[in-house]
């Protein structure tokens, strides 16, 4: 059996996400919206919340589809509000469509998400050498410039925690541990 990184559980969807997505690099738009939202979801709460209610997320927010959420109106907060599949704070949800808002005009300018993302790591994962989970930190110089930026811009549940950890799980730093067998990957 694979050495992990430690804070990986026996739970078959937390042992799935952490082998198969988490701190692989993506330069894809949609998941990279997708991840956003995501993580400003967790805020407060454990990632295996978010991740068991993955899928109730993806079909309750058309796929994540950015152009959609953008047109959420009142009537639709309050449908998602009685959604028992997903996190029902009125904050977040209301975060999400500003955000979606905020994205598709970050796409506009700058052609796309990813181009404007990656950014703040030089367009390159940045490799770290963590040997415990421990040494991780929470946040980073990098992780509080892009919470700066995208505040400024108007997006909402992007503080320089959840911005730290949506780098890591989109694989713009790889914080894999050195004795997880991912980390040289």
């Amino acid at each position: 059996m694979p050495i992990r990184c430690a804070w990986v559980t026996e739970e078959p969807l937390y042992i799935r996400y952490h082998d198969e997505e988490w701190g692989q690099p993506c330069y894809d738009d949609q998941k990279l919206f997708e991840m956003l939202i995501l993580e400003g979801m967790q805020a407060g709460l454990s990632w295996i919340t978010v991740l068991r209610k993955r899928e109730n997320f993806r079909e309750a927010f058309d796929g994540f589809s950015a152009s959609k959420i953008a047109q959420y109106d009142d009537a639709k907060t309050e449908q998602l509000m009685a959604n028992p599949g997903i996190i029902r704070n009125r904050l977040k949800i209301k975060a999400t469509i500003q955000n979606a808002q905020q994205f598709l005009a970050v796409q506009k300018e700058y052609g796309s998400f990813s181009d404007f993302i990656w950014q703040f790591v030089g367009g390159q994962p940045k490799v770290n050498h963590w040997q415990q989970i421990s040494e991780v930190p929470a946040t980073t110089p990098e992780s509080d410039a892009m919470s700066k930026a995208l505040r400024k811009r108007g997006f909402n549940f992007v503080g320089s925690t959840i911005c730290y950890a949506f780098m890591q799980a989109t694989g713009m730093v790889n914080d894999h541990t050195t004795d997880c067998f991912l980390h040289g990957q």
